[in-house]
């Protein structure tokens, strides 16, 4: 309980960049952006 009640305290935005660079781990920007840019195409698919 008291984990869902600081993360609803944190902002959204705070937590979306937190979330990214969890699933980003060790990659390079200069790598990353071919995975990104790949998901902005798929969801526009």
């Amino acid at each position: 309980m008291a984990k869902q009640k600081a993360a609803a305290e944190e902002p959204l935005e705070k937590q979306l960049w937190k979330a990214a660079d969890t699933l980003r781990k060790n990659i390079d920007a200069a790598e990353y952006k071919h995975i990104a840019l790949g998901l902005i195409f798929l969801k526009y698919i």
